[in-house]
């Protein structure tokens, strides 16, 4: 293997370990001879953590109420000068995942590579592909000299396995004196309600785009997608004109999916969208245009218009 040791940013929430964690541990066994987790959850990651192939915990405590980047950063920076660190880490492009990733190359002095989307040997170290000109070419960068490598990855960019290993150890990781950066508190936390599944995990997604032509349009997309059991999701053009939230947003400034069925109703298929989709299993379009760019990439493409075969296909699915 081109590597010796790799350390992944692990996140959890509410008792869930992000699909992320899972997908970068997987990634990780295949390039290193040990996978070592680094996290703020402690022994909640432990089971999950060893099931995908990571043989240690590294926990990092005391950051209730805090901003996790700040203590996170420290402790790995620490580890690494004191020679304790990896040849690798690997972050998800979260909040978390970037905050610490920025704070520790700022500590270590040494360059990050992100929006990675698939993860190489190279040489005896390890390069980032990367999606450039809104998907359309992936160019390999790698790093130079011997600092720790550092890489923001994607979501959605490689399948969870479980390699059948044991409960991963637990150890703590000290944290440094982090001065007055370390004082500072969360004062209060804005969660999103929202029912169904969420758009990262969905097996079915629903997207609207222009096409509905309005925004009362989109009562249609999520009425769908109750029916389907998925989750609603939106291009960046109805996004920004105010229709729906950011947090629906699918594509290169937006979440990346793989659902197993992705419907795109009235979504053009403008090239930044497809980044955020194309990897989808099924793809099924709905779209007056039969030029449209989205049929280029669609498993069944439905030329017409949404108004008239998004009620027909509503109406069959409550007649069920």
């Amino acid at each position: 293997m081109a590597l010796s040791k790799i350390w992944v940013f692990g996140e959890a929430a509410g008792g869930n370990v992000s699909g992320t964690t899972l997908e970068l541990l997987t990634k990780a066994r295949e390039l290193a001879g040990t996978v070592e987790v680094i996290t703020t959850s402690g022994a909640e990651l432990a089971g999950p953590a060893g099931a995908h192939g990571a043989t240690k915990v590294l926990n990092v405590g005391g950051t209730d109420g805090k901003l996790v980047g700040v203590p996170v950063a420290a402790a790995v920076a620490a580890a690494v000068e004191a020679g304790n660190g990896p040849d690798a880490i690997l972050f998800a492009t979260s909040y978390d995942g970037r905050d610490v990733a920025g704070r520790l190359s700022a500590k270590l002095d040494a360059p990050v590579i992100t929006n990675v989307t698939d993860l190489v040997p190279a040489g005896d170290g390890l390069a980032g592909v990367e999606p450039i000109f809104g998907g359309s070419t992936d160019v390999t960068t790698a790093f130079t000299g011997d600092k720790v490598k550092i890489f923001l990855v994607r979501p959605k960019s490689f399948a969870a396995e479980e390699s059948g290993g044991a409960a991963a150890a637990v150890e703590e990781l000290s944290v440094p004196d982090t001065g007055a950066t370390g004082t500072a508190v969360i004062t209060n936390r804005f969660v999103e309600e929202k029912t169904g599944p969420s758009l990262d995990d969905a097996d079915i997604v629903v997207s609207g785009g222009r096409g509905l032509g309005e925004q009362t349009g989109f009562e249609m997309i999520e009425t769908l997608a109750k029916q389907l059991g998925a989750a609603p999701g939106a291009s960046r053009a109805i996004v920004d004109a105010g229709w729906v939230p950011y947090s629906y947003q699918v594509g290169q400034t937006g979440k990346v999916v793989k659902p197993n069925v992705y419907i795109a109703a009235g979504i053009s298929g403008a090239t930044q969208h497809l980044v955020g989709m194309k990897g989808s299993k099924y793809i099924i379009a709905i779209n007056k245009d039969a030029e449209a760019p989205i049929f280029s990439v669609a498993d069944l493409g439905i030329v017409g218009d949404v108004h008239k075969v998004l009620p027909k296909l509503i109406e069959a699915l409550q007649s069920r």
